[in-house]
């Protein structure tokens, strides 16, 4: 992959992290955080396999999901 989208996913993947800060409904903040934290692992990823960033960012994603599904 192209280093230019790859940085794209990166920008959009913290931008993501940060929107869901500024949210007050926790269901949006945790869609909108699994969002974030899957395209910080899609990141990691397509950078040469960056294991500090794809493993937290993993398990952000399952507590995320945990979350979503229990509350449903």
């Amino acid at each position: 992959m192209s280093p230019q989208i790859t940085n794209f996913i990166g920008y959009a993947a913290s931008f993501f992290v940060v929107f869901s800060f500024v949210l007050k409904d926790v269901r949006k903040i945790r869609i909108v955080n699994f969002i974030g934290c899957f395209c910080f692992v899609v990141y990691g990823i397509f950078s040469d396999y960056l294991w500090p960033v794809i493993i937290p960012n993993g398990i952000l994603c399952g507590v995320q999901v945990y979350h979503l599904l229990k509350k449903s």
